[in-house]
């Protein structure tokens, strides 16, 4: 059901929040068709983040609204989450990058407010080689996170704050207001 067809209010109020937060300039935030048949309302939001012009990361966040509930999520609505970014060659054998990257999302919800219960997910780390008439870079290293909250009030501007903070950090950016070192060769600084 689409976010203006007679929904409840905690539904309307939760994709106003997600609709005014403010987000770095680096992520594009665009309205993407949400699934249909996950809960009575949904709504969702596709992210494409920017380094020196290239894509890095890309990214999903869908609100899922069930006025009944559901024991699973320990309320009403639900945050699903699914990114994606390529990461550093050197990366790819690291054992400690699936506990690293489930902080980017833990440390940026609790960093921004964001109160939540009920969180789980997977962290994935692939490496893959092209061969013949593919054949590219020596090796790419990709990482997907896929994760689901229980946000604790309507309001889920702080909630989009922290997603787009997970975002930055899965996609190498810097934290707001500092240069890399790349970014500002790249200037002539």
């Amino acid at each position: 059901m689409s976010p203006t067809s007679a929904a409840p209010e905690a539904f309307t109020r939760a994709v106003a929040g997600l609709r005014g937060a403010a987000v770095r300039p680096e992520i594009e935030l665009e309205e993407i068709g949400a699934p249909q048949k996950l809960a009575p309302y949904a709504f969702a939001l596709g992210a494409t983040v920017l380094r020196d012009g290239d894509d890095v990361a890309t990214g999903r966040l869908i609100l899922l609204h069930d006025p009944a509930g559901h024991d699973a999520w320990d309320g009403t609505t639900r945050l699903v989450t699914y990114i994606t970014a390529e990461l550093e060659a050197d990366l790819a054998g690291d054992p400690l990058l699936p506990a690293v990257a489930w902080t980017w999302l833990t440390d940026a919800l609790d960093t921004h407010g964001a109160g939540h219960t009920a969180i789980g997910g997977t962290i994935t780390q692939t490496t893959s080689t092209r061969f013949g008439a593919l054949a590219g870079p020596p090796a790419a290293v990709e990482i997907e996170i896929r994760a689901s909250w229980t946000p604790l009030t309507d309001d889920l501007g702080d909630h989009l704050e922290a997603w787009c903070a997970m975002l930055s950090s899965t996609a190498g950016l810097p934290p707001p207001g500092v240069s890399s070192l790349t970014a500002r060769a790249a200037r002539g600084a």
